[in-house]
């Protein structure tokens, strides 16, 4: 009979006995990841349930990644079939506005520009020794969009889900901080003073339903291997601009999204165990992650002054920060920094413009880089 208590005791205390230094230090993360997202609002949704899948993972012996695992199971069947983040974009489509794009349409270019830092840094990932399929996962943190570095990392770098998501998430709560002194760098008093017009285009309602179409034909033409990605974005806004399906329109932007968004939440927790995530790596992850959203910034600023010069002063540069994917809090950002200089000074709505382009853009220069990549025979069809 003691011998069986004590056997007992020992079982409930095998948890304890088997806690380790890389335990205690993910429990930890998870904590701290929980704190930001609670007490300092950082990405909120994602962050919590990320938090809380870390901690879960972390708990010595309760195998919640092993095959019969609820976490591993989520895992295999919304994240490695690319299935979670995909329905992200169908969410994400249904709830953007990309009217001020098509108002004014030149502005495509800032989106553009805004994804150079993405290709920058895959050749600094490559240079400092990552693998070509982990560079193209580090490098597309630089789009500032946490679904297309999640849908890139699980696809083709699944060992890096962890690091790549809280990089992708992190730093998109941050853009607040790290855009600024990069704006103030780049720019000159007499720029960051241009006030921009307001552009009166209207838009009619049957170039709002074309435009999903047209994008998604082409965008697909050009890169095939992002058809799901940018598929999934111009869908949902096909339910957002048709008028005709609000019932869908609104369940992909709440009910789907806000499920899937736990459910992948949790499943990115569950990637960071103790072992796989605290390695050097990791910190090579979260580095790189930081200089390809400075550089996006920094070149969509620098093509904003171009484009200042060839139209005679009529171009703000500072909206080219809004050329990364943070939507809509680049744009916010740019209001505000161009205010402290000029109180007449409205820039949110050209922002916009370019933070709806950046949008696109991000799925795009995924799309081109996973098409490259096919096409030197790195990944199959």
């Amino acid at each position: 009979m003691e011998a069986a208590i004590i056997n007992g005791l020992q079982g409930l205390f095998e948890g304890v006995a088997n806690l380790g230094l890389g335990h205690a230090i993910m429990l930890a993360v998870g904590s701290l990841l929980l704190y930001l997202g609670i007490s300092k609002g950082y990405e909120p949704l994602l962050l919590v349930p990320i938090g809380f899948g870390a901690l879960l993972v972390n708990i010595p012996l309760a195998g919640l990644m092993e095959s019969d695992g609820f976490l591993r199971f989520f895992y295999d069947n919304g994240v490695l079939t690319e299935i979670f983040p995909l329905l992200i974009f169908v969410g994400i489509g249904a709830m953007t506005d990309f009217q001020p794009l098509m108002e004014n349409p030149k502005i495509i270019l800032l989106g553009a520009a805004g994804q150079f830092g993405i290709f920058l840094t895959l050749l600094l990932a490559l240079a400092i020794g990552f693998d070509k399929l982990d560079a193209v996962a580090v490098a597309v943190i630089g789009a500032c969009d946490g679904p297309t570095a999640i849908y890139v990392s699980s696809k083709f770098a699944p060992h890096l889900l962890g690091a790549v998501s809280i990089a992708a998430y992190s730093y998109m709560s941050l853009v607040p901080l790290i855009q600024p002194p990069i704006m103030r760098l780049l720019t000159t008093d007499k720029e960051r003073k241009i006030v921009m017009g307001i552009v009166k285009q209207p838009v009619s309602k049957k170039i709002k339903i074309i435009f999903p179409v047209v994008v998604t034909v082409a965008a697909s033409i050009l890169a095939p291997k992002g058809t799901p990605l940018i598929g999934t974005l111009m869908l949902g806004n096909l339910l957002r601009e048709s008028g005709v399906v609000e019932r869908l329109k609104n369940a992909s932007e709440n009910e789907i999204a806000n499920i899937v968004t736990l459910l992948l939440g949790l499943s990115i927790g569950a990637t960071m165990e103790a072992d796989k995530f605290l390695i050097r790596q990791t910190l090579l992850v979260l580095a790189l992650g930081l200089i390809a959203i400075g550089l996006d910034t920094a070149v969509g600023i620098l093509f904003g002054k171009l484009m200042c010069l060839l139209t005679g002063g009529k171009i703000n540069p500072l909206i080219g920060a809004a050329g990364i994917s943070a939507f809509p809090m680049a744009a916010r950002v740019v209001q505000v920094e161009g205010q402290k200089y000029n109180k007449k000074n409205y820039l949110l709505m050209h922002a916009m413009s370019a933070n709806a382009a950046g949008q696109i853009g991000s799925v795009i220069a995924a799309a081109v880089m996973l098409s490259v990549l096919k096409g030197m025979g790195i990944v199959g069809g």
